[in-house]
């Protein structure tokens, strides 16, 4: 199966890169989502290139409960960190990933 022009990625296991751009964003997340998590590990990722990268991110914040982060990465030469663009909570280790 190909994929969509402009659409995500195949999800795939995530790597220790995902797992940095996680870490990066982990204080994003917890000031939007105003709580603290004590688990921040990324479980599974898709990427979409634009004018850099969206990455849609499964990450595991309790035993039990996930959040799906979209996550911006400009590109290199422009030299910023990744942002947090949205993220949905209240997610299982089943739910399929989407952003």
């Amino acid at each position: 199966m190909s994929e969509m022009v402009g659409g995500y990625s195949e999800a795939q296991p995530a790597t220790p890169e995902i797992q940095r751009i996680v870490d990066e964003v982990k204080p994003q997340f917890e000031n939007q989502a105003n709580r603290k998590c004590d688990v921040f590990k990324a479980t599974e990722y898709q990427t979409q290139v634009v004018a850099g990268t969206n990455y849609c991110i499964k990450v595991q914040v309790s035993d039990v409960e996930y959040v799906h982060l979209k996550v911006f990465q400009s590109l290199p030469y422009e030299n910023q960190g990744p942002s947090l663009v949205s993220f949905q909570t209240g997610k299982t280790r089943d739910d399929p990933l989407t952003c």
